[in-house]
């Protein structure tokens, strides 16, 4: 129960200091990296009764210079960082901050923040830097009893205890120069430890840089990784490139050979086109000059049949003037000479007579138009008449009359498209 109420009041002292004023600088630092001798604690007593205020005294070197964020903890003895403090106060600053000597300096410590138990504990002497700059001897929190009273001693024993003194003087002496020979090897250690802490932060900056280039290095080994297999299915798909890329090919040159053979083709079609347009361009001469031989015929047929017209007029007159005759003749009757239908043409009496008989009967019908031809026409004359109303074909020797110029044309047309 009392180990908890130890407890307990510790933390309640803790939290009060806490509320009074703001946490001290502190550090990991341990004991063997301290300069403890730069700060002397001076006047320490062993005991001191539990709940009364206590005044701490010590004195600054001149190896140390005071800033305004130096404190004074109370440590329980076995500490190992100054961050185990059980309470502490601001160390005030001297009056002279230009000195060469050492200063006097004190701390009240109020008794209801000081440790409730009867373990051991010491004054420390801590910068703001959270270095250990001093140390004092440990003592207690608790009432001083019987065994702690001071015995008296007989004459004899106190001069042997005189010369243990000076033995143990000059013993202090020489632990004196060894501790100031120590403490110039502190020094050196110092520096040397310095250095050392120097070395460890550049060696902890390494390894930090190290463990982040070991991450960057996990991170690219995890990127080749996935590039690899990104250039495996690359590699695959530029293999099916590949032989898209051939088949494609090979239907190219396919294609290039259709198109060579279509080309060719084409040309043979173009030279033959052009063949065609020569022979039309021939076929179209040739037809402006049937439409020029059509209008020609068309012509000489207009006065042909202007001269049948003027011809029916004519065989309508003589039509007229021979059946005048015949009527003014009708009793003579035509004697029958030698048995020859249109009589002697040497006897004068017997042609006289036949005349009008040799009128009628010398009148013959054209085939082509129903026109009626004197008997004397010649054969020849009759066949160049006949002829004359007919129209051939320059292509194959066809005739065709010429009231058909329409269906001759036509005829010429299906030659010229043949």
């Amino acid at each position: 129960m009392p180990t908890v109420m130890t407890a307990l009041s510790s933390r309640i002292h803790q939290a009060s200091t806490m509320e009074i004023s703001e946490e001290p600088p502190t550090s990991a630092v341990f004991i063997d990296n301290c300069h403890f001798s730069q700060v002397i604690f001076i006047n320490m007593e062993k005991f001191y009764v539990p709940g009364g205020d206590i005044t701490c005294y010590y004195t600054l070197t001149e190896n140390i210079i005071p800033r305004g964020k130096d404190w004074v903890g109370i440590f329980r003895v076995g500490w190992k960082t100054t961050r185990e403090y059980y309470t502490f106060m601001w160390a005030p600053l001297p009056s002279d901050s230009h000195r060469d000597t050492t200063v006097q300096q004190q701390i009240r410590f109020k008794g209801c923040y000081l440790p409730q138990d009867d373990e051991y504990y010491q004054f420390c002497y801590v910068d703001q830097d959270g270095m250990i700059r001093g140390a004092s001897v440990p003592f207690q929190f608790r009432v001083e009893t019987e065994d702690d009273i001071l015995v008296v001693t007989p004459q004899g024993q106190l001069e042997e205890i005189e010369l243990q003194n000076q033995t143990l003087r000059k013993e202090n002496e020489k632990l004196k120069a060894n501790c100031a020979s120590l403490q110039k090897q502190n020094s050196h250690l110092q520096e040397e430890l310095q250095k050392t802490q120097e070395l460890q932060n550049t060696l902890e900056s390494l390894r930090s840089n190290t463990e982040k280039l070991e991450l960057e290095l996990n991170s690219l080994r995890k990127k080749n990784t996935h590039l690899k297999r990104l250039d495996d299915g690359r590699g695959a798909e530029l293999h099916q490139l590949k032989e898209q890329i051939q088949s494609v090919t090979s239907d190219k040159e396919c294609l290039e050979t259709r198109l060579k053979t279509a080309l060719d083709h084409l040309d043979q079609l173009q030279q033959q086109n052009e063949n065609f347009r020569k022979q039309l361009e021939e076929q179209k001469c040739l037809f402006q000059i049937l439409q020029q031989k059509m209008k020609e015929a068309d012509e000489e047929n207009r006065q042909l049949r202007e001269n049948n017209g003027r011809l029916l007029r004519h065989l309508s007159q003589a039509r007229e003037a021979s059946s005048s005759s015949v009527a003014s003749q009708a009793p003579v009757q035509a004697p029958e000479v030698g048995g020859l239908l249109f009589g002697n043409p040497y006897c004068a009496s017997g042609a006289n007579l036949g005349a009008g008989a040799a009128d009628i009967a010398s009148i013959k019908t054209c085939y082509m138009v129903n026109e009626v031809c004197p008997e004397d026409t010649l054969t020849s004359q009759y066949k160049a008449q006949v002829q004359s109303r007919l129209l051939k074909c320059p292509f194959c020797s066809e005739t065709f009359e010429k009231s058909s110029d329409k269906v001759l044309f036509a005829h010429m047309l299906c030659h010229v498209l043949e």
